[in-house]
Formats: structure tokens, sequence, C-alpha cells
């Protein structure tokens, strides 16, 4: 016999009601037929599992073991369940899929299939700067999914709850310059080419100032810094007044180029989290058909992918 939840759910009862008699009738059956249950579980395991005494059953050394884990496993499935039928009546009733985000070029094509895709459900959107902040609140119930990046060597704090799916294990990350700036004729930037200038980063963005930080440092540069959001930056960078780290998604202007950094010193990994596999199955192909859209409409991205052999990883474009 192999053990299966439903043999995990009588031993917790057995230990919450003290007694083979209350958990039988918990549980909606006979005493007898808990009894033959408890021999055979124990039989499989090798052990006595509950003290049988005049005043009920206690677990015994053994059986505190089996109920230490046990007992996570049931709630895990109650969880589950719960959480799957609750997506499931969201998608039949035709309610919010409540989506959060950090900045990501992908989100209007992954919003646009997600209309297509889940018929009747319409998706809501709330971003923030914080990965961290987004995880919590798909924990806490407040959202379903979350899209999140995560700075190389600045792990995020990923709730136990959570189920999660790669998108990119590692993205590189670009850097935004004046059109003019003299480092823009090349293809590919030195970090040694930016020694002199001013870097402008959100220091609100999880692990985004301590990754930049420590790869300025290893290539001997000491840097100059502003702080402030990256829409006030893309306005300065335009000006030549700093430059600053950007997704290798985001799209040159006239006034300001895209380049990748020489040895792509600076990466993330980009992640989805939800409380299900089944909320992940449902969102991920949309996400990575929306990502890889993004990818083919910048430039700089597509040469870089082509040049370090990963344009295999995108794949094919919808007909």
């Amino acid at each position: 016999m192999e053990l299966e939840v439903r043999h995990l759910r009588a031993l917790c009862a057995i230990a919450d009601t003290g007694s083979l008699h209350k958990a039988a009738r918990q549980l909606g059956m006979s005493q007898p037929s808990l009894t033959t249950q408890l021999r055979r579980i124990e039989k499989e395991v090798g052990g006595q599992l509950f003290a049988r005494e005049r005043t009920g059953c206690r677990p015994t050394p053994l059986g505190r073991v089996a109920l230490s884990r046990a007992r996570p496993l049931v709630s895990e499935m109650r969880a589950l369940i719960s959480e799957t039928k609750a997506a499931a009546a969201r998608a039949a009733e035709g309610q919010q899929l409540r989506i959060g985000s950090t900045a990501s070029r992908a989100i209007p094509g992954w919003l646009r299939r997600l209309r297509v895709h889940l018929p009747g459900t319409e998706p809501s959107l709330q971003m923030d700067v914080s990965a961290n902040a987004l995880l919590r609140m798909v924990a806490d119930g407040q959202l379903d999914i979350a899209f999140v990046h995560e700075v190389e060597g600045s792990p995020l704090r990923l709730p136990e709850e959570l189920r999660t799916r790669v998108l990119m294990q590692r993205e590189p990350q670009f850097v935004f310059l004046a059109a003019d700036h003299p480092a823009a004729a090349q293809p590919v930037v030195h970090l040694s080419d930016l020694a002199d200038d001013r870097w402008m980063v959100d220091p609100t963005v999880d692990g985004e100032w301590d990754g930049l930080l420590r790869v300025l440092r290893a290539a001997g540069i000491n840097p100059r810094v502003l702080h402030g959001d990256y829409l006030t930056a893309s306005s300065l960078v335009a000006t030549g007044e700093v430059v600053t780290v950007c997704q290798p998604t985001s799209r040159a202007r006239p006034d300001m180029a895209v380049r990748p950094l020489h040895g792509d010193p600076l990466g993330v990994r980009l992640l989805v989290a939800a409380r299900t596999e089944q909320e992940l199955d449902a969102v991920y192909g949309e996400l990575e058909a929306a990502y890889w859209e993004a990818a083919r409409q910048a430039p700089a991205y597509g040469e870089w992918l082509l040049r370090t052999g990963r344009a295999g990883d995108a794949p094919a474009p919808a007909a």
C-alpha cells in the first residue's frame, strides 16, 4: 500500500480529536473502517503511530515524526484545492485577473494576449518598483500573478507558498546614453568608456543600486550618482547629463541610444509567480510570447541575441 493524502488526513484527524470515534465521524467514515486504515498505515511505515489508551489516542514518538510531515502536506493540498476552485470560479464568472508587475515592455502585449486567451476575464494591472512587495501581495491573496525581475546578486524574498516559473534565467542589462555620446558610436560599450559619466539609478527598485554599484566597483569605477526615477532619467540621458541602466527591450530615440555593455556584467532573472501551478499555466505562454515580441522590436537586443547565439531561445512568432 502506498500512502496517499487521504491517509495523511486521517492521521491528522486522529491526532486533532484524540479519538478514533471522533476522527471517523469527522472524516465521514465508520470507526472500524478508520481502525483498519490506521493498521494498514502503521504496517506501511513499520511502527505504531498512536498509543491506544482509555482516555483516547496519543501519538507515539514515531507518530509525532509522521505528523510533522503530514500536516504541511495536508494543509498544502487543502490550499491547492481551494485556490484552484477560486481560479476556476474567476474564469467562469468573468472576474478580474489581478496582475502585478515591475516595469517591462512585454506588458502591453501580455495583456492583449490574455484578453484573447481568457475570454470573459479582464486583467487588472498594478505596477510597483518593488518586486518583493508584489510577491508578498500574491502570497497574501491581494494579487493573482506577479511578473518581476531579480537583480543578480540580490536575491528576492520569495514566500514559500508561491510557485514560480523562470521566463529568462539571465537577461543582460543594457545602457541608455545620449545619442551624441562618444561611446554611442560603438555597437558595444565598455564600462571604462563611461567612467567619467554620472549614473542615475532608482534606489527604490529592489537590488538595482547594489547590483550596479558592485559592477562599477569591480570595473574600478567610483561612480558619481544621481538618484531618481527612470522617467526623470530619460530626460537627463537625452541631454547628456547622465547615463543609466536599461532593459534590453528598451527602444532607442533620436536623442538617446541603447547599447549592450561589454561582457554583459549586469543581469537580471525574470520570474512569474502565483499561488498555484494552474494559475501559472494560464498566463505563462502569453507572457513568453509577449516578451519575445518586445525583444524582436528592439534592434539592439536583436543584434545581441544573434551575436551571442541566443536568438534560438525565442519561440517562433505566431502565424
